[in-house]
């Protein structure tokens, strides 16, 4: 039977745990997620549990993140799932502070990236978001000072921007990538894809088909600019409205124009109806 899961609220509380831990020399591994837990997060988790002796998933759905015109309200919320599978996978603990506790009346502090924050991706049409992700993830390092934090590839500018955070601000904490987790069509896994009909969902795996048709041919040498804007028709006449299909440098996040100029990451957001997805791939 599994260690009882404890689920704690308070910062107090939170911290003495930690520093019990540490008391033992137990290395420490933390998962950041909003809930609604699908097997993406699991893999998260195993790999957290691979590294380190102790792991955390935090569970807060951060509002710092959302606009106003943005799906807050709707956003999935499995919290008692959540904690049983968590419980049966032998997490240690779960931190899931309510608002007030992360946003306390009089909270002022802002975290504002630039760098990879700031180069026409997810920063153009969202341009709130990665100072709310930013703030969040900066509070929930300082909160347990894991000495690793896993971040899903699937959110390549999110993992960019944090990875750089974490570096500038010389946090004690290695991120650590983990690579995306698909469905057998292809389809990154999201919490978001909950909201797809059926008929959506027969179409949502076509952007990962184009990535892959479109990083295949950038790998053969073809021309970037005419791959890229044969795979936005291709996406757009699936019956997406998108939002960008970019090939960007892995690393900075910059534009290319060849494989000369380093190594290639394709990065993708389209809306389906109501649902927005995104996706990336190496090419």
């Amino acid at each position: 039977m599994p260690e009882r899961l404890r689920v704690l609220r308070t910062v107090p509380a939170f911290r003495r745990s930690i520093m019990a831990w540490r008391a033992g020399h137990a290395n420490v591994a933390l998962v950041p997620t909003m809930g609604a837990l699908h097997a993406g997060h699991l893999a998260l988790v195993r790999a957290a549990e691979r590294r380190a002796q102790r792991t955390i998933v935090s569970i807060f759905v951060n509002p710092a993140q959302f606009a106003p015109e943005e799906d807050l309200a709707r956003y999935p919320r499995t919290f008692d799932a959540d904690v049983a599978v968590l419980r049966e996978l032998g997490v240690d603990l779960v931190w899931a502070p309510p608002v007030e506790v992360m946003y306390p009346p009089g909270f002022s502090t802002k975290v504002v990236p630039s760098g990879p924050a700031l180069v026409g991706l997810e920063d153009r049409l969202r341009p709130h978001f990665f100072s709310g992700v930013a703030t969040v993830v900066a509070k929930l390092l300082i909160q347990c000072a894991p000495d690793f934090a896993m971040f899903g590839e699937k959110d390549y500018q999110q993992l960019k921007v944090v990875s750089r955070m974490a570096a500038d601000l010389n946090l004690p904490t290695r991120i650590i990538a983990v690579p995306t987790v698909r469905e057998k069509d292809g389809l990154a896994l999201s919490s978001r894809n909950a909201y797809l009909s059926a008929e959506e969902r027969a179409v949502a795996s076509t952007l990962y088909r184009v990535l892959k048709a479109c990083a295949e041919r950038i790998a053969n040498g073809e021309l970037i600019a005419r791959v890229i804007d044969e795979g936005g028709n291709a996406i757009e006449n699936a019956g997406f409205m998108l939002d960008y299909l970019e090939a960007r440098h892995a690393d900075s996040l910059q534009p290319v124009a060849s494989l000369d100029e380093g190594p290639v990451r394709l990065l993708v957001a389209a809306r389906l109806g109501k649902t927005r997805l995104i996706d990336n791939l190496g090419a």
